[in-house]
């Protein structure tokens, strides 16, 4: 064991390999926080394959649909940022096992509906549930990962949101495909059953294998320890005094540049609603009615998006430039959005184009989901991160019934998805105008 420093007290690091102790830190931390993200990812999006149960049991149309995604994001809004107000308090490890344990019992609770207000109030309530997961995830990562780490860290993490597209495609299609009718139950009931279990047991993981920062990880060496917290420490004084003056939510939501974040997150969630929630309808309208092959071809998308997210994230960290990584990911999406409303459903094109769309998006919130952290200090991060994406769910609680009326009223998703896309573009105006370069101080470590 190397000697205590003579200043600090704290063991030495100058000789300690720094990649090895954060390849040891994400091995350790990522694969759970991952498998916890894709199981959110899934419950949350299942509806999109359960709709077409749910309109031939119990008559709900694009209208009900969209009013019960956007009731989703309302129960969100309300509760993500005093779920992470006691995150604070109590710490991430309890907080995520608690929130993850609430969202399990809601999903199995929603086989129980058999009228839209009983499907309104589960979906408010699986809202309130899954509050905070996000946006407490993200405050953990700052707790074991400096900046100059953090976004390949977060582009692993967001691995859960193509991963659970993928998979829960798959799963889901298989689902309401061979389990219609078994034991007296729907399609859509044995769904939110067997998706709703998951989460009830990662809960008991969480709380058994996640440790609120390094100080707690007993399989770190105190070398190790000291490396980490010195390089967090690092980070907080290159924010210097322009961000010391965030102490909570009261003075973060003064910030001017917490607003801005959350416009910009306005244009992300509007994105992410029209990959997760409307793939599964645009594919079906493109010709595609067989429930387990709208299944398989939605899984298609988000396995580009692994892909093409880490890369975009391992590049953005190797230049420590946010900015026009997110813009620029941001604006593919976007004109691909524009493609996929003009393409006159061919079934092959869209999928194409449902590929591109997933994929710049996926890279897009990776890197725009570094910069709040990068920004604020330790006091202001884990309430200033839930007010960007509690900013970002109101335009996330518009847009699926926005674009469920405009279905119901046109018969077509094209106008819902051309606003979508002026939305994203207009996000990506805020970020490049509202952000400066030098709002971001990083230094490799």
């Amino acid at each position: 064991m190397a000697e205590p420093s003579a200043v600090t007290g704290a063991p030495a690091t100058a000789g300690l390999d720094r990649k090895a102790t954060y390849r040891t830190i994400a091995r350790r931390v990522m694969p759970l926080l991952v498998l916890c993200y894709v199981v959110s990812y899934i419950d949350r999006t299942n509806i999109g394959i359960a709709q077409q149960g749910l309109k031939r049991d119990l008559g709900f149309g694009p209208a009900v649909y969209g009013l019960g995604v956007t009731l989703f994001f309302v129960g969100f809004i309300l509760f993500e940022v005093p779920s992470n107000a006691l995150l604070a308090r109590i710490g991430a490890r309890k907080t995520l096992a608690r929130i993850m344990a609430t969202w399990g019992v809601m999903t199995v609770v929603t086989l129980f509906v058999h009228n839209e207000i009983m499907f309104y109030a589960a979906r408010f309530l699986l809202g309130v549930a899954e509050a905070g997961f996000f946006p407490g995830a993200l405050y953990l990562l700052s707790l074991w990962f400096p900046s100059s780490r953090r976004t390949r860290m977060t582009a692993v993490f967001f691995i859960g949101i193509p991963v659970s597209g993928a998979l829960g495609s798959v799963m889901s299609g298989w689902i309401m495909h061979s389990l219609g009718g078994v034991g007296g139950l729907a399609d859509w009931q044995w769904l939110f059953l067997i998706e709703g279990i998951p989460p009830i047991l990662l809960a008991g993981l969480v709380l058994l294998f996640v440790t609120d920062g390094p100080e707690q990880a007993k399989w770190l060496t105190p070398e190790q320890k000291a490396a980490v917290r010195a390089d967090l420490e690092a980070d907080r004084r290159d924010k210097g005094p322009a961000t010391e003056k965030h102490s909570g939510l009261l003075l973060a939501l003064r910030d001017p540049k917490v607003w801005i974040l959350g416009l910009c997150a306005c244009g992300a969630y509007t994105l992410a609603n029209a990959v997760s929630y409307w793939t599964p309808r645009i594919i079906a309208n493109a010709g595609v009615g067989n429930v387990l092959n709208l299944g398989f071809f939605s899984a298609i998308p988000p396995l580009l998006g692994i892909v093409v997210m880490l890369l975009v994230g391992r590049h953005s960290d190797r230049t420590l430039e946010r900015r026009w990584h997110a813009a620029t990911s941001w604006i593919v999406a976007a004109f691909a959005m524009l493609a996929i409303s003009v393409s006159g459903g061919n079934v092959v094109v869209v999928i194409l184009l449902l590929a591109v769309m997933a994929a710049a998006h996926y890279s897009g919130l990776t890197v725009f989901y570094s910069i709040p952290s990068i920004y604020l200090n330790d006091r202001a991060a884990a309430t200033g991160i839930a007010v960007v994406t509690s900013m970002g769910s109101f335009a996330a609680a518009a847009s699926p019934s926005l674009l469920g009326f405009i279905e119901s009223a046109t018969g077509s998703l094209s106008l819902g998805l051309q606003i979508s896309a002026g939305i994203v573009l207009l996000a990506v105006v805020v970020l490049l105008v509202g952000v400066r370069p030098g709002d971001l101080r990083e230094r490799r470590r």
